[in-house]
């Protein structure tokens, strides 16, 4: 199996707001994202598939190319 050469863009993306009492979906996504604690940090690939999920959490997160 070969590697892929071309590596995606990579976000940062902030949690900025608290999830209490949002949505249980809502709460999810940022699980699923890797966040713990407001005003943490997490770096991931720019695919679609993440796109999708911030689209979800847009109100509660900030987002930077990194």
């Amino acid at each position: 199996v070969s590697q892929s050469r071309y590596v995606m863009a990579k976000i940062r993306i902030k949690l900025v707001k608290s999830p209490i009492d949002k949505h249980k979906r809502q709460k999810l996504t940022l699980t699923a994202l890797g966040f713990r604690k407001v005003n943490q940090v997490v770096e991931h690939e720019a695919t679609p598939q993440i796109h999708g999920m911030l689209r979800v959490v847009q109100h509660l997160v900030q987002v930077e190319n990194a």
